[in-house]
């Protein structure tokens, strides 16, 4: 589904109010696909709103009308429309390379000074000047994180779209930052608009039911928390799910069974997130700021003071592609213990983990199960640790929590063995503990040098260092 559907009518009633406030409605009728006549329609509207006329009424019903306009496009319509703002729109190049001749033979201090503001100046994208207009309209920031959605499924072939692309992730990540969350705990008696967007958001373990949800916020070993930014109060940006237990949990289909014992709260010596779901991919790659884990440990703690371990159970989405590219490569085995390949070579008959852990057949085999179980845990292990991308875990989810200040605490053997957690993850889990008195520090060394801080039984699981 489109990312912008849900919000159509919403941010059209809230637009129709701007528009009206003017002499007329600015909403340009364009065809649906934006066929060239039409947009040369919408370019000369783009330039118009820049122009800014007859005061701010109407310039915010010029935007309004185009946002509106934006919103009645199908996906042909809307690359053509993005297209046209990143290239029409673009930082104008004669100004830019005459700023730059300027500087090169500016030869006094107070010229160059001079020059790097005119520099400055010329750099100023026409573009985002447009999308800022967007941002003082009713419902404006919720319109530009979907509209960001739409330029990352347009934009991946298209270098315009995808300079745009960074343009607006820049500027989304000026206004979004852990300093400006506010954090509301979810109840069953939260109202039903939220609840339906948590369980259409919930990315990590489907909620299959109005009564599994209820499980998950009514139990008295339950809790859930959502982060809302001000200019988007309805719109929960991150949902955050707890279980409360005694020690460390190692299944998620334990903790998530219906049948199971809740645990007194009272009793609880450990809380798990065994949940974390980002719902506006239109803030993909937006730093929504470190420590928000510990906003949520530090609320737990003061409500249950008796808890003192603070952990999460989480996936490792990506991991059977990890164990695909090095198998491509002739690079999975060669780390692991000559033994344990044998043994694997002996019960399968060959060593293609990749091709092993594509059959599920595996998992209904006691002996296959007690066979894999080392040579996966290493691998794990492996790209958790060892996996790097730009300087960090090119795992999404162990750099989410090495920058929030954790540590990677212990791996799982099966411990989620629904379809999705063996196709993604190989069955394994791992807890990432956060030690309140480590997150600071371990998130500094991570940010700085990408050190990822591991416990003692993880580090057993990696190749040896040669001396």
């Amino acid at each position: 589904m489109n990312a912008l559907f849900s919000t159509l009518d919403s941010l059209r009633n809230a637009w129709r109010s701007v528009a009206g406030a003017a002499a007329n409605d600015d909403t340009l009728r364009v065809k649906p696909d934006l066929p060239e006549k039409d947009a040369d329609r919408v370019r000369q509207r783009m330039q118009e709103c820049l122009q800014a006329r007859g005061g701010v009424v109407s310039a915010k019903a010029r935007a309004a009308g185009l946002g509106r306009t934006y919103l009645d496009l199908d996906d042909i319509g809307r690359r053509r429309f993005l297209h046209i703002l990143a290239h029409d729109f673009a930082v104008p190049r004669d100004a830019l390379e005459q700023a730059i001749a300027a500087y090169q033979h500016a030869d006094t201090a107070r010229a160059r000074l001079q020059c790097e503001q005119r520099l400055r100046d010329a750099l100023k994208l026409p573009a985002r000047e447009l999308l800022m207009q967007f941002n003082a309209l009713p419902q404006g920031v919720k319109f530009l994180v979907d509209l960001r959605a739409d330029l990352r499924s347009y934009g991946q072939d298209d270098a315009w779209l995808l300079s745009l692309d960074t343009d607006l992730k820049n500027l989304l990540s000026s206004w979004f930052d852990i300093g400006f969350l506010d954090m509301k705990r979810l109840t069953w008696d939260a109202p039903a608009r939220l609840l339906e967007k948590l369980i259409l958001y919930e990315a990590v373990h489907e909620i299959s039911s109005w009564d599994d949800l209820k499980g998950r916020l009514d139990a008295v070993d339950r809790r859930a928390f959502a982060f809302f930014h001000p200019r988007m109060p309805d719109e929960p940006l991150i949902f955050v799910q707890v279980a409360l237990s005694s020690g460390l949990t190692a299944s998620v289909q334990t903790l998530l069974d219906p049948r199971r014992t809740p645990v007194d709260p009272e009793r609880a010596d450990t809380a798990v997130f065994y949940s974390i779901s980002n719902t506006q991919p239109g803030l993909q790659g937006v730093n929504l700021g470190d420590f928000l884990i510990k906003r949520v440990v530090d609320h737990l703690q003061r409500e249950l003071p008796r808890l003192k371990t603070f952990a999460t159970l989480s996936p490792i989405p990506g991991f059977v592609d990890y164990v695909r590219r090095l198998f491509r490569h002739n690079a999975a085995t060669a780390s692991l213990p000559e033994d344990e390949v044998a043994a694997v070579a002996a019960h399968f008959g060959h060593t293609d983990l990749d091709r092993i852990l594509g059959d599920d057949g595996w998992l209904a085999d006691d002996t296959a199960r007690e066979v894999l179980r080392n040579p996966v845990l290493r691998l794990a292990a492996r790209h958790l640790v060892e996996d790097r991308r730009r300087g960090r875990a090119a795992n999404p989810v162990a750099n989410f929590h090495l920058s929030n200040g954790a540590r990677i605490e212990q791996l799982n053997w099966l411990a989620d063995t629904s379809p999705k957690g063996l196709r993604e993850s190989a069955g394994v889990m791992v807890n990432y503990l956060y030690k309140l008195s480590d997150i600071e520090k371990n998130h500094e060394g991570y940010r700085e040098t990408c050190d990822i801080v591991v416990s003692n039984a993880v580090r057993s699981l990696l190749p040896e260092k040669p001396s």
